[in-house]
Order: structure tokens, then sequence, then C-alpha cells
């Protein structure tokens, strides 16, 4: 069993083509328009293959049928003419005359019309070789044997036209190379809606409604992105529908609430009324901080826009809450020096009391405490509050950080009230650009805020 590389390690010289051909075959498997290209290709070199097929068998047929009786025919004719012994006057002037060369070996005459001696007669010498590389279906016809014993072999001569079928070839695959070429810039121009409607989504999804899928052309395609930018139009309407609606009602219980609230501290607290009045108060208190939770994660739908951001020290900020809001409590803390960031203050002081009251919670008063560390690697900055809790079981740790989602059902407000704690951390730190990472830590739950420093 092969072990694994080290983490680090350089991969072999061998590793990076394999990996190189893994790469190009996952994008052409990806690609639409090269596989389209590609079956265009296959399509063009069958017609090809299937054509030119038809047309030697066609041609091998008229050969054997027609031609050859008539080039016999005339073989027998020039040989004739030579006479015998071969008249090598005559020769010349048939040579000078015709594109044809002429070799005679016999008794008598041995002569060559295209010796050896330059490379272009070396390669029309090579049409008549006596062994057997050049001697095929029809070789007969190009040989004659007079009666004194002189075999004559006439073959093509300095007609130029042995070069034309490699410069037919070349040009063959220059054009199919060029259609090939424009058919794929073709694919690309058909399909670049396409790659349009799936940016266009992408920005839909992390709810940037701003941006509408351009319309480039009027066919299938378009009216895809048109239909994709009037579902988009829709779902944003609804969304801001279900903002306003939410707005309106927390603003419209704020009034109330406060009222109640300050009824409640009228009562007299004496007596029997003592426990009914602490716990009327304790409720209208987790109500007031309910709304004030609702409306701080609408704010932040904005994301970025909605900070007010200034260099803060990010190890003095923690330090700050530790001190003025769990004072007594038991926290490990471990700073790296950092260096200070564009924060928002009020955000990260509410990201940093969400975390920790919940790692505190959830600690159960295990050993050790829970622990709030920072730390720099390369360029980001990783905060994590881990408690040592039981954690949590693993088909809930993707939905931790949704709106009003609990792993306890029941919601009691001593294991974690409503389930918007998270929710409004997740929201914090992807309006200062970074990413919320939630995880058990076996044991307990670490949960890590990552910023780019």
């Amino acid at each position: 069993m092969t072990a694994p590389h080290p983490a680090g390690a350089t991969a072999s010289p061998r590793a990076q083509p394999q990996r190189t051909a893994r790469s190009w075959h996952r994008r052409v498997r990806h690609s639409l328009g090269m596989r389209l290209v590609a079956l265009f290709v296959v399509f063009a070199l069958a017609l090809a293959i299937i054509f030119v097929g038809g047309m030697q068998r066609a041609l091998s047929g008229g050969w054997r049928d027609v031609v050859r009786p008539l080039v016999a025919d005339y073989v027998d004719r020039l040989a004739a003419e030579l006479g015998t012994p071969p008249d090598l006057p005559r020769a010349r002037a048939m040579v000078r005359d015709l594109p044809l060369s002429i070799r005679i070996d016999g008794p008598v005459v041995q002569w060559d019309s295209h010796p050896q001696g330059s490379q272009t007669d070396k390669r029309h010498h090579d049409w008549h070789r006596d062994d057997g590389a050049t001697q095929g279906a029809g070789w007969w016809l190009l040989r004659r044997t007079t009666a004194d014993g002189h075999r004559i072999v006439f073959g093509l001569g300095d007609s130029g036209w042995s070069g034309q079928p490699r410069a037919i070839g070349w040009a063959t695959l220059a054009l199919l190379l060029l259609m090939t070429a424009l058919a794929y810039a073709y694919v690309r121009h058909l399909l670049r809606p396409l790659h349009d409607i799936g940016q266009g989504a992408q920005r839909f999804g992390d709810g940037n409604f701003d941006a509408p899928i351009v319309v480039r052309r009027r066919d299938e395609l378009g009216d895809l992105a048109g239909q994709v930018n009037a579902m988009a139009a829709s779902l944003h309407h609804m969304l801001d529908a279900k903002r306003a609606l939410l707005l309106a009602i927390s603003h419209e219980l704020r009034s109330p609430l406060t009222r109640a609230r300050l009824n409640a501290e009228l009562v007299d607290g004496t007596g029997a009324n003592h426990t009914p009045r602490e716990a009327l108060l304790r409720d209208l208190a987790q109500m007031g901080d309910l709304i004030a939770d609702l409306l701080e994660s609408e704010r932040l739908a904005n994301g970025h826009a909605a900070l007010q951001l200034e260099a803060i020290d990010l190890n003095a900020l923690v330090a700050e809450v530790l001190a003025g809001n769990f004072s007594g409590q038991p926290v490990q803390t471990q700073f790296a020096a950092l260096a200070p960031m564009p924060l928002d203050r009020v955000r990260i002081k509410l990201l940093l009391r969400n975390l920790i009251d919940n790692a505190l919670r959830h600690n159960g008063g295990a050993s050790p405490p829970i622990s709030v560390t920072t730390r720099r690697e390369g360029k980001a900055v990783r905060l994590s509050v881990r408690d040592f809790g039981p954690g949590v079981a693993a088909e809930h740790l993707a939905q931790l950080a949704e709106p009003f989602y609990r792993a306890d059902a029941a919601r009691q407000r001593a294991t974690g009230g409503v389930g918007l704690g998270l929710h409004l951390c997740r929201l914090v730190a992807r309006a200062h650009g970074g990413e919320l990472h939630i995880a058990n830590a076996s044991p307990g739950l670490v949960v890590e805020l990552a910023l780019a420093a």
C-alpha cells in the first residue's frame, strides 16, 4: 500500500502530467462547447473517411476495368518504340518530351534517365526500384523485357506531380484545423449566454439582485436568461416583502413591550407578588432581546454597507468583552500578536458575546473551562471559541447557524434560546468578508471566525 505524501511534499515529475491529463479530461467533460466541437471534428473525419474510402474503391474498380488495359498497351508501345536492343537517343527523347523516367538494364545497354545523384532524382528513381518494397498490384504494367534480355522499367519523371499529394495533404489538414477553430469560436459564441446565466444565478444565490443577467440574443438561450431574470425579480420582491413585514412587526412590538415592562416595574415586588413580577420582567427582557436580534439581523442583510469600520485590536476587544460581560466566568485565553484590523466594534462585540455565552451555556461546568484563542494563518486571522461539553450531533452541524434552528427542539432558554445567536454571528462574519465555521472538537464544540487580515 502506497504511503501518502507528507504535507508540503513536492509531487513527482511523473505525477504532474497525470494531473494535467485528468484536469483536461474533467474540463472536456464539463464543457458543453468543447464536446460539441469534438463531435463536429469526429463527424467531419467520419465523413472524410467514408468519402475517401468510397472514392478509392470507385477509382480502383475503374483502374482494374478501364485504365489498366490502356496503361499496359501504352507501355507495350513505348517498349516497342525503343526497339531491340533499346535505342538510347529515342529513350532520351521520350524522357525529354514525356513525364517519364526510364531505366534500362541489359547485356548491351545500361542507362538510367534519373540517376541517384540528386535528392530530386532519387525521389523519382524510387518509383521504379527493383526490390519488393515498391512492387505491388499492377507493377508488371511498368516493366518490360526485350527479346535480347534487356529489362526496361518505366516510371514518373520530373513533372512535379509527385509532390502534390503531400502539399494537398498539408493544405487539407490546415483547412480542417481552421474549420475546427472557427467551429469552436462559433460554439463559444452560441453558448456564451449559458456562462452569463451561470454567473447571474450565482449572484442571485448570494443575494445580489442589482445586476440582472445580460440578454445578448433573442433565441432560446436569450429567452431563458429573461425568464431567470424575471424569476430573480420575483424572488427579490418576495424577500423584500418578508423583510419589510418582519421589520414592521418588530417595530410595532417594541412600543407595547416597553409599556408592559414599565407597568411590570410598577407592580409591588414584595410578598407573594415578588416571584411573578421577576418572572414577568425576565420574559419581557427575553422578548426585547429577541426583537433586537431580529432588527439587527435585518440590518446586517445589507452586508458590508451596514458596518461602521475602524482600526481595532481584536485581542483587546476580546479582553474588553470578557471583562465587561463575563467577569468571574472561567475562561482560558491564548492570544497571538495581531495588528489592528478594520472592524465594526459594536457588531464584533455582539459576535463575541454570543459565541462566549453559547460556549459557557453548553460547557455545563465541564473541566477544563471554555477557551478563546486568536491566531494568524498566512493572510487570515482566526478567532476560536471552544467549549468542552457534549458537543452536537453531526447531522445538526450544518444547520446550527440557520435562523431559529436549534438541535434542542424544546427551545429552552437555558440551552440556547430561540436560535438566533449563531445566525447573527454568521451575518456579522460575512458582513466583514469572513466566514464562521462550526465543528465538533471531541469533546465539545468549536466555533471559528475567519477574517482576512
